[in-house]
């Protein structure tokens, strides 16, 4: 009998938006992802096995930066 399990990392696009980037310092459009780790059974997601995880990217330099998740909660709506 074989039993397949592991973990899935999935990025969720929340919406995107012009802001100053804070690395480039230009105003180009960001993105806004949630990224969230699950265990799998038989590649079925189950339950999460850390928290949610906010990141901003930028269209014009690509650079990646975490986010406070109170913080992403305003840039969403």
């Amino acid at each position: 009998m074989f039993l397949l399990f592991g973990l899935r990392t999935r990025d969720h696009l929340l919406g995107t938006g012009a802001m100053v980037c804070d690395v480039c310092g230009v105003h180009a459009a960001q993105q806004l992802m949630k990224r969230s780790t699950k265990f799998t059974l038989f590649f079925i997601p189950l339950f999460p096995v850390r928290p949610a995880r906010y990141f901003r990217f930028c269209a014009n330099c690509g650079v990646q930066r975490a986010i406070d998740p109170r913080f992403a909660d305003q840039l969403a709506a």
